[in-house]
């Protein structure tokens, strides 16, 4: 079986970024399993669980990706990944919630305590402010595993504490 390594890369946003870091790992013969990038500010980050080729080592991946004209200055991380790449059962999304409104220090901690009393998963979490002309929007969006038989109540807990704060929220159950 091939190896697993985990890459993080932080650095200027710019375009072009993500196409040319897919081609450099699609050149080296990288498989990218779960994979996610995000602008930050004016910074991005890159992150991925990959599936290395026979005989390619991280150092050497790690150094092929340090040379690539569009990373320069970026911090980059290939190590070994410690896990099981495959998710388990509570990494199969069964929900999306997405809460918004105004900015609520503590909002994300509150929420996602709920998920743990109910015994949820969060599998995906992003946070964004966006300006908007009567003041900036705060929108949380999870995507989580709920246990089915906790999913109402659940569900019902965020609503009543979105509707407490003078929040939006909103959650629907996702296919598959």
């Amino acid at each position: 079986m091939a190896s697993v390594a985990l890459i993080s890369i932080f650095s200027r946003d710019r375009v072009g970024l993500v196409s040319a870091i897919a081609d450099h790992l699609f050149s080296a013969g990288v498989n990218l399993r779960d994979t996610t990038f995000a602008a930050l500010g004016t910074g991005a980050e890159f992150t991925s669980v990959c599936e290395l080729p026979e005989g390619l080592k991280v150092a050497d991946l790690d150094k092929g990706l340090a040379e690539i004209p569009e990373l320069a200055g970026a911090e980059i991380r290939v190590v070994p990944f410690a896990f099981d790449p495959a998710p388990g059962p509570m990494g199969r999304v069964t929900h999306r919630v997405e809460v918004s409104g105004g900015d609520q220090l503590g909002l994300i901690a509150r929420l996602s305590e709920i998920f743990t009393q109910y015994g949820a998963n969060i599998v995906r979490l992003e946070a964004q402010k966006i300006p908007e002309a009567g003041g900036d929007r705060y929108v949380t969006r999870f995507a989580v595993w709920i246990p089915p038989d906790r999913a109402q109540p659940c569900l019902a807990a965020v609503s009543n504490t979105a509707g407490s704060l003078g929040l939006a929220s909103r959650a629907e159950e996702s296919a598959g």
